[in-house]
This record gives C-alpha cells, structure tokens and sequence, in this order.
C-alpha cells in the first residue's frame, strides 16, 4: 500500500465516520424534537397545575377561617362553662346555708 492509497483510504474511513456522526445527530435531535402538540399539552397542564395551586390556596384559607372560629367558639363554650360552674359552686353553697339554717332553726324549737 503506498502512500496516495493510504491517504485516500483514511479519507474514505473519515468520511464515514463524518457521515454516521451526522446520521446519529439527526436521528436524536429527529426522535427528541419537540412538537407543537407537546407544547399544547405542556400549556394544559401548567394551567390545570395553576388551578390546581389556586384551589389548594382557597382551601387552606377556608380551614385557617373555620379553625379560627371554632377556637373562637371553643373559648366561647369554656368561659359559659366556668360561669356556669361558678353559678352552681354559689348555688351548692347557699344550699349548704340554708341547710344549716334550716336545722339551726328547727333545733332551736
């Protein structure tokens, strides 16, 4: 093999390399291209991501809401119970007096 024969040989085997790196770049860009039906369906599920968001959003304002007046409500329902308890501590108290003074009374008879 003399030497015009090797060069024409490496010239050859480059080429197709050249041309096989090319073939393969095309067919990855080919098979991960992006078209403009993805796009659409990338757009709807940002939008359903963002309704989704929203909705998440309104729901924890609700519960913090409703938590608020059922803590609200709760303090409301154990100052009426200590009231309450209080009013019936008074009324056993005034009974136990009067108890006394009944028996007081009847003892003195």
């Amino acid at each position: 093999m003399n030497n015009i024969q090797f060069v024409i040989a490496t010239a050859i085997i480059l080429f197709i390399a050249f041309a096989l790196g090319w073939l393969a770049s095309w067919l990855i860009h080919r098979l991960t291209r992006v078209t403009r039906a993805d796009i659409g369906q990338l757009e709807q599920m940002a939008q359903a991501l963002h309704e989704a968001e929203e909705t998440r959003d309104q729901a924890i304002m609700y519960l913090e809401q409703r938590e608020a007046e059922l803590g609200n409500q709760l303090s409301q329902t154990e100052a009426e119970l200590r009231a309450a308890m209080d009013g019936l501590r008074d009324a056993r108290h005034e009974a136990e007096e009067l108890r006394g003074y009944i028996e007081r009374m009847q003892g003195k008879t």
